[in-house]
């Protein structure tokens, strides 16, 4: 039995776990363009109607137009900055707060569109995108990565939106300048943390399909957009269009196991990369191979948990932060490897650690600065203060998991995430105290995104992602059910592969400009 004492420690050591917390997902990244005195888009000479209204949701919502304009500036929840031009429009989409009770309070669902930039009589429909996360910004994002895209925006008006608790939709506050914990959610957002789960968001999705005039909605998710993109599928089968899920989550696994695979991922990753530097470098930082990189890099860490390493900035890597900048230059895949050498010379060789801890923060939700890996679609690294990125993947996150553990549960916990990997298990394992003390329950262990009645959902994932595992991509493919999931395996680093491998690349376009998916078992070298 613990005294008082025990238990308030306990709660110290979670809250500072908590700020540590791992996140696997992809994070905003922004462009900066200016908006000029560009005028209203032009409309077209006729807008496609859908004949399919959402179930259930009343008509002030089903019969409500959708006025296209110039986007503003992001708003400070969003991340600040300026407009993203003239190419660019943006509405505001009215959504229930609760679709059991579409009666009571309401929310305001931000959207943007470029639109398609081939002759109308070619034009598919909308391609609704979701970049990963939880807690990154679609109208944020999509101007930073439509050229990505651009073969695509041809047939399709490239569409995103702010999921609910994110930027411009409903935006979760955990404090008044960063992430200040459960219970300053609980006092900021209350009303809104119960409603902010994957599956409200999917429900948003289908009112966004039949307002943008779909039959069917087609959709391109990439990491945590797969698990949005399968909870659709799961609700509105029949619905489901042509439907890309790239580098997926596992949707058996539960917010533990999924932290055991992961750890075990990354680790893989990080040992591939060992091998490949004591090949290509005489004298590698980390030596002559895996066995000696994790002793080498676990060495590392201990003396930064000691003693961080001053950067730039004026701040400190410590070990947290040195293990998630690693893992964030294994999410480039082999883009990032030789910059990783770099960046391990410098931390190990002259005490320095601005290079990891800029890499850092992708993993980290106490970023001030996000950075969305080339790999999963986005270029650069910029700075953005203000945003509720950190409140939103915690309040997301929390609304879709029911793992709280009690203290004795998380003490087993630790130790079989610890055990996974040398470099990352004890880092890794403070995500399991990512909902300590949250003020709701989540909604479930696992997703379900069995999809029965469904047309075949592309599901693309690399053999060496670090970030989801390529063993969740055959579960999600197996979920979807026979018929439904169809697989193409990518052997690649990295956490994505589009636009990046061009084998994968045009299989994607091939599924989604002409509807023809791969044969059975496809991989691309």
């Amino acid at each position: 039995m613990r005294t008082g004492w025990e238990t308030a420690g306990r709660g110290r050591r979670a809250a500072a776990a908590l700020l540590a917390v791992v996140v696997a997902f992809t994070a905003a990244g922004v462009s900066r363009c200016d908006a000029g005195g560009a005028s209203s888009p032009a409309p077209r000479a006729q807008e496609r109607g859908a004949t399919n209204p959402p179930a259930g949701v009343p008509s002030v919502f089903t019969g409500q137009r959708l006025d296209w304009a110039v986007c503003p500036a992001p708003s400070g929840a969003q991340g600040d900055g300026e407009a993203p031009g003239e190419d660019y429009e943006c509405a505001t989409m009215k959504a229930p707060l609760d679709y059991a009770r579409p009666g009571g309070d309401t929310i305001d669902v931000a959207l943007i569109r470029k639109r398609a930039t081939g002759p109308e009589e070619g034009r598919i429909g909308s391609l609704l995108l979701n970049f990963g996360g939880p807690g990154v910004s679609g109208v944020v994002t999509l101007p930073a990565v439509a050229g990505d895209y651009a073969v695509l925006g041809e047939a399709y008006d490239l569409v995103s939106f702010d999921p609910r608790g994110v930027g411009g939709t409903a935006p979760v506050l955990c404090g008044q300048d960063t992430y200040e914990g459960a219970s300053a959610c609980g006092g900021r957002s209350g009303r809104l943390l119960p409603y902010v789960g994957t599956s409200y968001t999917a429900r948003d999705m289908e009112l966004m399909r039949f307002l943008l005039g779909d039959e069917r909605l087609h959709y391109f998710g990439v990491s945590y957009g797969t698990r949005l993109g399968g909870v659709y599928a799961h609700l509105f089968p029949r619905n489901v269009g042509r439907m890309v899920l790239e580098a997926p989550v596992d949707p058996v696994l539960d917010g533990f196991r999924s932290e055991i695979a992961g750890a075990r991922a990354v680790q893989r990753a990080f040992d591939r990369f060992a091998r490949h530097c004591a090949k290509t470098h005489d004298d590698c930082p980390t030596g002559s191979g895996p066995e000696q990189a994790r002793q080498r890099v676990t060495a590392l860490l201990d003396r930064l948990k000691e003693k961080p390493a001053p950067a730039g900035g004026g701040e400190d890597l410590d070990d947290s932060l040195a293990a998630h900048g690693i893992a964030n230059h294994l999410d480039r895949g082999r883009d990032g490897w030789e910059p990783l050498v770099k960046a391990l010379r410098e931390v190990m060789e002259r005490g320095r650690g601005d290079a990891l801890l800029a890499e850092a923060y992708d993993h980290a939700p106490d970023s001030r600065a996000r950075r969305t890996g080339a790999r999963a679609g986005v270029t650069g690294v910029t700075g953005v203060t203000g945003d509720n990125g950190t409140s939103a993947l915690v309040a997301i996150s929390c609304a879709d998991s029911d793992l709280r553990p009690s203290f004795e549960e998380y003490d087993v916990m630790e130790r079989e995430v610890a055990a996974a990997s040398p470099v990352f298990g004890e880092t890794w394992a403070n995500a399991l105290y990512l909902c300590y003390d949250w003020p709701f329950d989540g909604e479930s262990a696992a997703a379900d995104v069995r999809a029965a009645g469904a047309p075949p959902v592309l599901v693309v994932a690399n053999t060496g992602d670090p970030t989801t595992p390529y063993e969740g991509a055959r579960r999600m493919a197996a979920e979807l059910g026979e018929g439904v999931g169809v697989l193409l395996t990518v052997r690649d680093e990295g956490h994505g592969s589009f636009p990046h491998n061009r084998c994968g690349a045009r299989a994607v376009h091939l599924y989604l400009l002409h509807g023809t998916t791969p044969e059975a078992g496809a991989v691309c070298p």
